[in-house]
């Protein structure tokens, strides 16, 4: 069964960093678009990163943009998501998503497969 697992959220003090694990089994991580998402509460549902399988390109949102930075191990089917120079807005659940199938970043607001999240807080 496809299934993807975050962690690796935490309480941090603004300026600081995180870095955020997507294990993924059941499935090869390399032949898909990952995505990652956040939710704050009250606030809908935001697309933050992603990178494409068919070229690693990257997507980033204007929000996190020379902050995060994501990334990819094939050899342990995991995808990252390396958080820096955090502040209290990037308060938030962290999911990581897919569709299992596409790979390009284009339809990431499209994707059925998702982890439990990791919750992140930022502290001034």
């Amino acid at each position: 069964q496809e299934q993807l697992v975050e962690s690796g959220g935490g309480l941090v003090q603004a300026g600081g960093s995180l870095r955020l694990s997507c294990a993924a089994s059941g499935f090869t991580l390399d032949d898909v678009a990952i995505g990652w998402f956040r939710q704050a509460p009250g606030k809908e549902r935001e697309a933050i990163s992603c990178m494409a399988s068919s070229d690693g390109s990257t997507y980033y949102a204007n929000s996190v943009k020379g902050r995060f930075t994501i990334s990819r191990d094939n050899a342990k089917n995991t995808a990252f998501l390396q958080m820096n120079s955090l502040k209290p807005e990037d308060t938030a659940v962290y999911y990581c998503a897919t569709d299992l199938f596409s790979t390009e970043c284009t339809v990431m607001e499209g994707f059925t497969h998702w982890g439990q999240g990791t919750q992140v807080t930022v502290f001034s």
